[in-house]
């Protein structure tokens, strides 16, 4: 009996290899004698401890602070001989086993819906049936060129619909994709593609001179592949071959490789290095795929939703929804530039049904000038992770249109896996308790088996409300750093990802971050949440961003220093006023002892760059 490729399913044909030849189906193995498999069952049963020393049931579980337990918490053991009915002679095989991989998800999509418009970017439009031979085009063309398995290819791209494709046509070859940071600059891209040792790197013009400056730096660097742009063409350098040019020599019926075991690598997310080199997160092909439900389920997404680009597609993988978007047919509408105008126009005339980002896109699209701003019918839903939001950016964001979901994660998992689900009753309370709701990160993400507020020394759970550090464990949380066992050893001790997350577990089970483990300000001896402050500044109606930071102080250690960035026209806001409008929420010693005005920093999507205001407050006199 022949067996035939997931690929080749969804077009009904027979593909060829990696490497252009055609595929040889494998005849099962043959069945060895019975007298081979008794001998063998002897042979085996020889070697074995005696059988009083068998645990009966399932193997012990392994205490996880073990060295030598330890390394096995990154590799799936082998089953031990079951006595349990229903495993004998009902073992996996390929009818009835196969690796999860998000990739399938473009297979079907393609297969089902082959006319329905799965990407939008400028006048472009592609169907699903394109976007999946695209993909297979890539994987070819990259295949022929020697990727496979073990191998990294980098990708330097905007919100483009060569990113997309990256997505699925790298992992296709059974590679793994790194998905690089257009904000960095040339040093840290370079040490990013040197750790990862990428092999091909898929380049906007755009960014050309940072990735110019990336490569000299590098003994060997890795072939480039230059997007231009048809829709929006950049006039940066070319750097090496032409990306479409590349495709044309790829095989649109690629027989692409589906991963030989679920915990194989799919993509290699860079930290954002704050206090040290950046940490390589690995990601496997079962956390991608359990991500496709979890998001389509945390985001309220229906059949076909409709998907605006405001989260950059290499954070987290863009939350991994370049895969999971397939799963339920979406569309995705490519956003080279986040622009206040820009997503007021797709949300009017491409039907937006979703969108994702920080609490700096949302202060966008309220603060929009007249001119950018553009009716729609729709609701649209918006998954917004950091900081919740105030009440008022949230009353605005309704009224605008917009349904919240406040969803909280890591890069160390998948993006989001935490996430605030609302409960109807809460909207009828009034508005300081509805707050205060609002206000928690939420509950675990449904693909995340656990998620616990723990002491980190004892490893037990807190009291509710009490602070401790926010845990994860389940199939979303990363494989590990990318050759820094150390690293991967320490922050899965116990048995649980440390997140680094200061928080509170409350009766309900949903848990509310109080402050990162760094940010926790020490003042004559007293805990100061850099957290709690921040609260108390946006509640005043002047202050559109704030940040609060420790300041080395000679006689109470630290004190807090707020950053504050006001909104527009509010200049003649004093300090004074800011310390007083606190001192109505918070006790004297967590006052702001330095209050500075000014745009405060922020990375690529829109989280607030603590580490470079920790220096500015630093050389405060």
């Amino acid at each position: 009996m022949a067996f035939t490729s997931v690929a080749a399913m969804a077009t009904g044909k027979k593909g060829k290899g990696r490497r252009g030849k055609k595929a040889v189906a494998k005849r099962p193995a043959a069945r060895k004698p019975p007298v081979k498999k008794a001998s063998a069952k002897k042979a085996s049963a020889a070697k074995k401890p005696p059988k009083k020393n068998i645990p009966a049931g399932p193997a012990p579980r392994i205490r996880p602070l073990r060295k030598s337990l330890l390394r096995r918490q990154t590799v799936v053991p082998s089953r031990p001989r079951s006595r349990d009915p229903f495993d004998i002679d009902l073992g996996r095989n390929k009818a009835n086993f196969q690796p999860l991989t998000p990739l399938t998800a473009l297979a079907r999509a393609a297969s089902v819906f082959p006319d329905h418009v799965a990407i939008i970017h400028g006048r472009q439009k592609t169907t699903y049936a394109d976007f999946y031979a695209r993909s297979r085009r890539l994987a070819s063309a990259l295949a022929a060129q020697g990727i496979r398995k073990g191998d990294t290819v980098a990708a330097m791209l905007a919100n483009t619909p060569a990113m997309l494709e990256a997505h699925h046509g790298v992992p296709m070859t059974g590679a793994v994709l790194n998905a690089l940071n257009t904000r960095l600059d040339a040093a840290a891209i370079a040490y990013m593609l040197e750790h990862g040792g990428a092999k091909i790197l898929i380049a906007d013009p755009e960014f050309s001179t940072t990735v110019k400056a990336a490569l000299a730096l590098l003994k060997n660097p890795p072939l480039v592949i230059d997007y231009d742009d048809p829709e929006f063409p950049q006039s940066g350098e070319k750097l090496g071959q032409d990306y479409e040019t590349f495709l044309a020599g790829g095989d649109p019926d690629f027989d692409w490789v589906m991963p030989t075991d679920e915990w194989d690598a799919i993509a290699l997310n860079y930290t954002s290095g704050t206090t040290g080199r950046p940490k390589g997160v690995v990601y496997h092909h079962r956390g991608a795929a359990l991500m496709g439900y979890s998001n389509m389920l945390a985001g309220n997404m229906g059949r076909h939703p409709v998907l605006l680009w405001t989260l950059p597609m290499f954070h987290c993988n863009g939350w991994c929804f370049p895969w999971n978007l397939s799963v339920q047919a979406g569309t995705h509408v490519c956003l080279r530039w986040v622009r206040a105008g820009a997503i007021y126009q797709a949300l009017a005339e491409h039907g937006v049904t979703h969108l994702c980002g920080a609490p700096v896109v949302m202060s966008a699209l309220i603060n929009a000038s007249d001119t950018e701003r553009r009716t729609f019918p729709q609701r649209v839903t918006f998954m917004v992770a950091a900081a919740p939001p105030p009440e008022a950016t949230l009353k605005a964001m309704a009224e605008a249109g917009f349904d919240i979901v406040h969803v909280y994660g890591l890069t160390e998992v998948y993006g989001p896996a935490v996430v605030n689900e609302w409960h109807r009753e809460w909207d009828t309370l009034d508005s300081a308790d509805r707050a205060a709701r609002q206000a928690r990160q939420g509950v675990r993400y449904h693909a995340l088996e656990d998620l616990q507020v723990l002491d980190p020394q004892t490893m037990e759970p807190v009291p509710a409300g009490t602070l401790g550090e926010v845990m994860f464990r389940g199939n979303i949380v990363m494989k590990g750093y990318f050759k820094n066992a150390e690293a991967t050893r320490a922050t899965f001790a116990g048995g649980w990802f440390h997140s680094g997350d200061l928080g509170v577990m409350y009766e309900d089970g949903y848990i509310q971050l109080k402050d990162r483990s760094k940010d926790i300000i020490i003042s004559g001896g007293e805990n100061i949440s850099s957290i709690e402050v921040e609260n108390a500044l946006a509640r005043h109606p002047a202050v559109l961003f704030a940040a609060v930071v420790a300041k080395p102080d000679d006689k109470w250690g630290e004190t807090p220093c707020a950053f504050i960035e006001l909104h527009a026209g509010q200049d003649t806001i004093t300090a004074e006023a800011i310390i007083a409008h606190c001192r109505e929420h918070l006790a004297g010693f967590k006052l702001p002892r330095h209050v500075v005005f000014g745009e405060l920093p922020k990375t690529s999507t829109g989280k607030i760059q603590k580490f470079v205001l920790r220096e500015r407050a630093k050389a405060i006199t």
